[in-house]
């Protein structure tokens, strides 16, 4: 069971880091290019083989909002597991991430996390200078403090949801095979190195229809991942809106793999 648990965790972890991206400088999204309004749901999938079961949905939404006082946008994700994952290990996720409107900047994320008998909130607190951006880093639980930190990044660093952003807002025109795109992302005490790298692009197939997309790589450096290099891809729909079409994360067994629901 302890194994199974594991392997569940990791399951989840995958997919809320994929679908889920200065030196010395403030790091804005390079463009703004989603709008106010926008809903994506997902299916996500357990595959072991021949088994290919549903793990969980996830919805991901775009709000015009406020934060201390400043007009910002807001990016939330709400995750639940569904089917075995559910009876075995039940998980309740809710990411929020919000960018001031005037410089693209993020300013503030947080994650609560509801697995069943343990819940916890992880904030972090985003400030840019001269050296770097700082990130005031905290984890607690309804009984206690568990990590209370400061990070300091010399390279653009996100939560696991604003990555998904930075990826969507890269500047498609300029890409070209191989090209890479190195940031961090701020989890509890660390700050995680990974990359997204392009491979061109695709065909995705899903319910008897094609969908062009661009594909690209992601290199984690996080024990949850079986390898760095390729530990996850990404598949983007070719579209103006680049919304995430696919994703798909390896795990030691097996591997996490989330599709983008049509529109009803």
């Amino acid at each position: 069971m302890d194994s199974v648990v594991s392997r569940c965790k990791r399951l989840a972890i995958a997919f809320l880091w994929l679908v889920g991206s200065s030196a010395a400088m403030a790091q804005a999204l390079p463009r703004e290019i989603f709008r106010e309004g926008e809903v994506q749901h997902f299916q996500l999938y357990f595959k072991w083989g021949l088994i290919m079961a549903k793990a969980g949905k996830a919805e991901f939404r775009m709000q015009a909002d406020t934060w201390k006082g400043d007009s910002v946008w807001h990016y939330a994700l709400r995750f639940h597991t569904t089917g075995l994952i559910e009876r075995v290990f039940p998980m309740r996720d809710s990411l929020d991430c919000y960018f001031t409107k005037s410089d693209r900047l993020l300013r503030f994320a947080s994650k609560h996390a509801n697995d069943g008998d343990y819940y916890s909130v992880d904030d972090l607190r985003f400030t840019y200078g001269g050296k770097g951006t700082e990130v005031h880093s905290r984890r607690y639980t309804l009984s206690r403090t568990k990590i209370d930190t400061l990070l300091v990044a010399q390279q653009p660093v996100y939560d696991m949801l604003a990555a998904t952003l930075y990826l969507r807002s890269l500047d498609w025109e300029t890409l070209h095979i191989g090209r890479e795109y190195p940031f961090q992302v701020a989890i509890g005490k660390d700050l995680v190195n990974a990359a997204f790298r392009y491979d061109g692009q695709q065909i995705v197939e899903r319910d008897g229809r094609a969908y062009p997309s661009r594909h690209f790589f992601v290199d984690v450096y996080d024990e949850a991942f079986t390898q760095s290099q390729a530990a996850g891809e990404v598949w983007m729909l070719d579209s103006p809106a680049h919304f995430p079409l696919k994703v798909r994360a390896k795990l030691k067994i097996g591997a996490a793999e989330a599709y983008l629901l049509p529109e009803e």
